[in-house]
């Protein structure tokens, strides 16, 4: 008697590596050591966060993927970086650009002068499209910002903080991007905006495949929203891992989340903690 058929179990497979970024260091002025030895992945279709403090070398790697460091007079002198298997790492920043790879800038850079919807036409600007292509693209993009739709005849430098990080969100969106280097989406904005953001942030990565590297101080709502996480501290990458597991260290609690599970310090017991860091031991 044979022996009942089996059915084939599908093997879950790893998204493929969109963005590879292996031990870099970055140096400013020929001088100060900024990265130092920096390694980090972004798989397709996910949101990656680049957390830590202030000063930790988080906008520095945006910027050694995107290649703007030459403007700051930054080099990346050792490593390579590696997008959909090029290396990309002596391209310019244009080339990026119409290879899927775009930045927002920290400070909600748009132009002032000019209205919202110019400013979202702006990033169409290397696509070459036609007048009704772009009036669908614009279409697009007040779907997931439909506050900028009310808000496109308005000079830019006049509206709101929220709106203008949401104008160059948009504006990035409008290159039509693989892969989004977001800085600092938080910085200087309510908490109500905030959520906002990172949700609109979500809902491109879902519906759209867009992928995310992002630099965020504010770890919290970044581990929410964020598939994975790194650690930088002092430009090397101190602690990585899946965001969920991120959030429940205990190291990540106490140092970036303002947790604690054990019992309250003094002061100077709690700066002597904060110096001791467990995984720099």
């Amino acid at each position: 008697m044979n022996a009942p058929a089996q059915t084939a179990v599908p093997v879950a497979t790893a998204p493929a590596v969109l963005l590879d970024v292996n031990g870099i260091e970055v140096i400013y002025n020929h001088v100060i050591l900024v990265l130092k030895g920096v390694s980090l992945q972004v798989p397709e279709g996910k949101i990656v966060a680049l957390l830590g403090a202030n000063g930790a070398g988080k906008t520095t790697t945006l910027r050694a993927v995107s290649n703007l460091l030459k403007g700051e007079r930054g080099d990346v002198t050792k490593g390579s970086i590696v997008y959909r298997g090029e290396r990309i790492d002596r391209l310019t920043p244009a080339d990026l650009v119409r290879r899927g790879v775009v930045q927002v800038m920290e400070g909600r850079h748009c132009f002032a002068h000019l209205s919202i919807e110019d400013n979202l036409l702006t990033g169409a600007y290397t696509r070459g499209l036609g007048r009704a292509e772009l009036a669908q693209e614009l279409e697009r993009v007040f779907t997931y910002f439909p506050r900028l739709k009310q808000r496109k005849a308005s000079q830019a430098g006049y509206t709101s903080g929220g709106e203008q990080q949401m104008c160059a969100i948009g504006r990035a969106l409008m290159a039509n991007p693989r892969m989004i280097l977001l800085d600092e989406p938080s910085m200087g904005l309510a908490p109500q905006i905030v959520e906002e953001i990172f949700e609109i942030v979500r809902d491109l990565n879902e519906r759209e495949g867009v992928s995310f590297l992002l630099a965020e101080q504010n770890t919290n709502i970044a581990l929410r929203y964020a598939d994975y996480g790194y650690i930088l501290e002092n430009g090397r990458v101190m602690m990585d891992g899946e965001a969920h597991s991120l959030a429940e260290n205990e190291d990540v609690k106490e140092f970036y989340l303002g947790i604690s599970s054990g019992e309250r310090k003094s002061f100077r017991d709690t700066k002597f903690y904060r110096r001791r860091k467990r995984w720099l031991a």
